[in-house]
């Protein structure tokens, strides 16, 4: 049974529809150190904003997510097979494929039981990559009147696993040899709309209105405009990803601390 604590399957449409595209040098560097590029696992693919990515690169993609409501939001492309499944424990077989890759997910999963899975289905000599990000920036001035009125106000309604990504992975136990990544980031051209429906995507900002009665976004926005302009205005945002990748080698690694 999945250990995968699921906080997005009331909002998948809006997951899918709202979250941030991957770069594409992203996947040329995965591609890049891969052994072959014939078969890739995305890995708590939830709606497949990774799995298209890797569809560009990998001749076929295997993309699995615990919940059923992000699968059936998932974005279609002819060599991507959705499926339903943990990520603890899969119905692939041994040494199937050339790399592993979890995006924006791995914080969730059990390590204890999804890096032996994952050692399991890699090929000798096959890539890990694991990927995220965290908080954007626009201008100075408009994040820190989102900081004061939206990230403070939520700051404690999210999941402790959050912490692991906003660390940089640096106290997950990695069982891989790793290999140096090149700093990557997101870039996105949005108005204001936009943006607020990326953040109405956050557990945690659910969590604040469950429990508060409230609609956090709408309250702030006056405070926000005035540091954004017209809500039409196309601001560059941008977030930081972290990265960790690395190879199976023969034996068990010792644990590595990721690449940022």
């Amino acid at each position: 049974m999945s250990t995968f604590p699921d906080h997005f399957s009331e909002q998948s449409d809006r997951y899918a529809a709202a979250r941030p595209q991957y770069p594409p040098d992203l996947f040329d560097f995965i591609a890049a150190h891969a052994p072959a590029t014939e078969r890739v696992w995305d890995c708590g693919t939830g709606s497949g904003q990774a799995a298209l990515g890797l569809a560009r690169v990998f001749t076929t993609v295997e993309a699995s997510d615990p919940s059923a409501a992000q699968i059936a939001n998932a974005l279609p492309a002819a060599n991507v097979h959705y499926s339903v499944q943990s990520a603890e424990a899969t119905n692939y077989p041994a040494a199937h494929f050339d790399a592993v890759c979890v995006a924006q997910a791995l914080h969730w999963f059990d390590f204890a039981r999804f890096f032996p899975e994952a050692r399991r289905v890699l090929r000798p000599g096959g890539l890990f990559a694991a990927w995220g990000y965290a908080w954007f920036n626009v201008t100075p001035a408009f994040d820190a009147a989102f900081t004061t009125s939206v990230l403070q106000p939520i700051s404690n309604d999210w999941a402790p696993q959050n912490a692991l990504l906003w660390n940089g992975y640096a106290d997950v136990p990695f069982p891989f040899a790793p290999i140096t990544a090149p700093p990557f980031r997101i870039t996105c051209a949005w108005d204001l709309p936009q943006l607020l429906n990326y953040v109405a995507t956050w557990s945690a900002l659910r969590r604040y209105n469950e429990r508060t009665g409230a609609d956090l976004l709408s309250n702030t926005i006056p405070a926000l405009t005035p540091h954004w302009g017209a809500p039409e205005t196309v601001y560059e945002v941008s977030m930081t990803l972290t990265l960790w990748a690395g190879k199976l080698g023969n034996s068990p690694a010792v644990s590595h601390s990721p690449t940022v």
